[in-house]
């Protein structure tokens, strides 16, 4: 049997942005976890939850970290701690109410069945991991396009700017859904806003072919993240309506980085996006319209 190590555990509570929160604001990245005898974990994951809590702890911890933030609408990521069953995740959905959806982690020959019934639970969109595989693969996330059209999903992708998008860019633009990159779509920070690899990925917002997330800065600068902020500038200069945030919370499968406090993430946002306006844009109007909340 393998000895998974175990997690770290959130801050808890985070502090509190230094700016006035937009009402309905959506955090559009979070994931959920359990205690081992609440839900199966996956023998692939890579790590355990932190210890200490079931899964009406976790839940409860989560909604202190929405009162603490000012955030009232969410987006739950089905963790690979889980693998294929995502009952987890469309138990959270259920159990934090009707301004939450979800994001599911399916395999290529997912059955239309299945499709239907996560749809049905508000799932709006499936997830595939480019940067270290999965369960989905990008042919099959290909051919799995028309049948979530269908369905009013879409494809929410991990992949590294610089290493991957000269490979996809020309595939997104003939999908007939939306790609939503995580994590500010991964890139080198080092090699600047002009590597081209991360032009690629603000060309596809500016064009309308894809969305993406404000999230995941701690895994890419230490705070305060300043080191991000010119990413996240282009990223909202080159299409504001294409732009989400979300805090990654509880922040697992860390590796080098550490654990962020999610005020200090809502106040790296409100830096490089000095505009209320875009800001309400980003954690407002813009998941509504993608996710129905």
């Amino acid at each position: 049997m393998i000895d998974h190590p175990a997690g770290p555990a959130p801050i808890d509570p985070p502090s509190s942005p230094t700016f006035m929160m937009p009402d309905d604001a959506c955090d559009a990245h979070f994931h959920m976890l359990a205690g081992h005898d609440d839900f199966p974990l996956w023998q692939g994951r890579a790590e355990n939850p932190a210890p200490g809590r079931d899964f009406d702890g976790w839940l409860g911890s989560y909604r202190t970290h929405c009162r603490t933030l000012g955030i009232s609408k969410g987006v739950v990521v089905h963790s690979i701690f889980y693998g294929p069953d995502n009952a987890i995740t469309l138990e959270t959905t259920r159990r934090l109410g009707p301004g939450f959806r979800s994001i599911c982690l399916v395999a290529d020959d997912v059955p239309e069945a299945e499709l239907d019934r996560l749809a049905d639970a508000g799932c709006k969109g499936v997830r595939l991991n480019y940067v270290h595989g999965g369960l989905l693969s990008w042919d099959g996330a290909k051919a799995l396009a028309p049948r979530l059209a269908a369905r009013g999903m879409h494809i929410q992708m991990l992949m590294n700017a610089h290493r991957h998008m000269a490979d996809i860019a020309e595939n997104i633009r003939a999908l007939p859904v939306p790609v939503v990159f995580d994590h500010i779509g991964w890139p080198d920070i080092a090699a600047g806003i002009s590597e081209p690899g991360f032009q690629g990925l603000c060309a596809l917002l500016a064009d309308g072919h894809a969305y993406a997330k404000l999230s995941g800065l701690y895994r890419l600068a230490d705070a305060p993240y300043a080191g991000t902020d010119a990413h996240v500038a282009a990223l909202v200069e080159a299409n504001p309506e294409r732009c989400l945030w979300g805090s990654d919370w509880p922040h697992i499968m860390l590796a080098d980085a550490k654990t962020p406090d999610t005020g200090q993430l809502l106040d790296a946002l409100a830096r490089a996006v000095p505009s209320g306006a875009q800001r309400e844009q980003i954690l407002v109007h813009n998941p509504s319209a993608l996710y129905g909340l």
